[in-house]
């Protein structure tokens, strides 16, 4: 009999999440003070040139 409670659960888009919140959370430990928005853009890998 299969146990109910032995599932498989994957979110690629939640990991991706997860895994940006962890960078900007190490960054900010690491950094002297606020991180500036052209520092948090560069951490989620945003193009800071293409905001409309």
């Amino acid at each position: 009999m299969a146990d109910q409670f032995d599932i498989t659960l994957e979110d690629d888009d939640l990991l991706a999440e997860v895994e940006l919140t962890t960078n900007l959370i190490i960054a900010a430990s690491e950094a002297d003070g606020p991180l500036s928005q052209s520092q948090i853009d560069a951490i989620l890998g945003l193009d800071p040139g293409s905001a409309d």
